[in-house]
């Protein structure tokens, strides 16, 4: 089987998508990324996993300012791709080309989007600015044969949205792990994301870092896209680190904090207690419904509850021992396996819908 797969290199889309390859190993993916392309780094793990066959572009991504006349021009350029390839399946890790008259099936994946986001993180409906990205994600979400999401309660905010969807399933994510392997753990908190993004809420960390009893490191870019973020001198930055890096420090870190406003599965909480940390989380729905009864959880717009919550374990070796070991033990049911088995289940179910679309308009025109 032949996937003709779109991604970016830009966040966890590019983790996630390497993942699949490597749960299906028996699938060749032909990966057409847009945006900035990927790293040196980036292009060593698309070589490694051997069934992937990487086409880079620099087309402006969907959510990026102003990007509808890219956002053409790169359908234009998958399309070809498609009569080139010839693959079973189309799966678009975005929304606006699930519109495109393909041929193959096509299976959206809602790893994220602009207006749940705003709502989320915002706490208010999106802005008009965004009417036409609105208009996208529905044509797309009406064009696709399936839509895969990784929590329940994400693909409930996209219908609450964006309005009913006819074909969906949820498909958690996973992490291999194999990469994220606990070593003896040191006395400090780790967090990871891009300083400036609201929806991650690493800011909330660097404010409680000097009421923290251990040190904090902050994994990520400090500066946005346009200019530098001001940051402050009681946390300790690591800047951007490689995947290999950044599981190293997972797997010396006591404690993960993710105070997020907003994250559809969350990646780095599974790469942390795949690798032994304790989680504080934000208690939104999406982390809620993969982490409840496991990590700690906090208010993402309460910092006291943050300190709280972290010297608490800071403080008690068994309380952190025991969230640790149910992070882990919780951390161990998203396996490469299962997400493969039911990526594959989707695939069928993709072909069927299609079938059963093109059977009727057929006998329409008839």
């Amino acid at each position: 089987m032949k996937i003709l797969m779109t991604a970016d290199a830009v966040g966890g889309v590019w983790a996630y998508s390497l993942e699949l390859a490597l749960a299906a190993r028996d699938v060749e993916i032909v990966l057409a990324t847009m945006g900035p392309r990927p790293t040196a780094a980036q292009r060593v793990e698309a070589r490694e996993a051997r069934n992937i066959r990487l086409i880079e572009s620099d087309y402006a991504l969907e959510w990026m300012p102003d990007p509808w006349e890219d956002v053409a021009r790169a359908g234009e350029w998958l399309l070809e791709l498609e009569s080139r390839e010839q693959p079973s399946i189309i799966h678009l890790n975005g929304y606006s080309h699930g519109a495109l008259p393909w041929s193959a099936p096509a299976i959206i994946v809602a790893h994220s989007c602009c207006c749940t986001w705003w709502r989320s993180v915002k706490r208010e409906p999106p802005p008009q600015s965004m009417t036409r990205y609105r208009g996208a994600v529905r044509a797309g979400l009406d064009g696709a044969s399936l839509v895969i999401a990784p929590t329940r309660a994400m693909l409930r905010a996209l219908e609450e949205e964006h309005g009913a969807i006819s074909n969906t399933r949820v498909i958690q994510n996973c992490r291999q792990p194999s990469l994220f392997r606990p070593l003896p753990k040191k006395q400090f908190v780790l967090t990871v994301g891009r300083l400036w993004d609201e929806a991650k809420n690493v800011k909330a960390v660097e404010r409680v870092a000097p009421r923290i009893q251990w040190p904090v490191f902050i994994a990520g870019p400090t500066s946005a896209p346009g200019g530098t973020t001001e940051y402050a001198s009681t946390a300790r930055y690591l800047g951007s680190l490689s995947t290999s890096e950044i599981a190293e420090w997972f797997s010396r870190a006591s404690i993960y904090a993710l105070p997020a406003r907003y994250e559809p599965f969350g990646l780095s909480a599974l790469e942390a207690a795949l690798a032994g940390c304790a989680l504080v989380l934000g208690d939104i729905p999406t982390l809620r419904e993969v982490w409840d009864g496991a990590a700690m959880f906090v208010d993402p717009e309460d910092d006291d509850a943050l300190a709280t919550a972290l010297n608490a374990l800071i403080s008690d070796d068994t309380l952190r021992a025991r969230v640790a070991a149910a992070c882990q033990h919780r951390a161990r049911r998203f396996t490469p396996a299962r997400m493969a088995a039911a990526y594959m289940s989707a695939v069928d179910a993709a072909r069927q819908i299609k079938a059963t679309a093109t059977g009727r308009m057929l006998a329409c025109a008839s």
